[in-house]
């Protein structure tokens, strides 16, 4: 429901920071692995169906058709660009060395080996509670 610049810019924010939560074991899963096809989801059922919504109820007036138009149009734009933007901010993290084993491996040595990831003590009673 914005412009597409405005969008990458905090889909960007947000992946650095699910992806730094998940090498320093915060997080269990890699982001990396689903970003692509999980911001279409969320595009196609909450980001579309709420701009519809809105623009059904007139709350924004006439700029509701426009936060639909840009909704749509950074769906599209997703699916064209989506999988190369998340190879380049994976390749970001590489650069800066932020991927273990990284500059290692780019240098023709043997990577060295993550330590292993632990779930905080948070996290893991939070998963009990679910």
């Amino acid at each position: 429901m914005q412009h597409w610049h405005i969008y990458r810019k905090w889909n960007q924010r947000l992946f650095k920071e699910m992806y730094e939560a998940f090498l320093s074991g915060r997080a269990e899963k890699d982001p990396s692995e689903n970003w692509y096809d999980g911001e279409k989801g969320f595009f196609d059922f909450y980001i579309i169906p709420l701009a519809k919504k809105l623009k059904d109820c007139g709350v924004f007036g006439v700029s509701s058709d426009e936060y639909l138009q840009y909704a749509v149009q950074n769906r599209k734009e997703w699916d064209l660009k989506g999988q190369e933007l998340v190879a380049e901010m994976l390749k970001s993290f590489r650069d800066q060395g932020r991927i273990p084993g990284a500059k290692a491996a780019a240098a023709g040595s043997a990577p060295e080996q993550a330590p292993p990831r632990q779930a905080s003590a948070v996290f893991k009673k939070e998963k009990e509670l679910v």
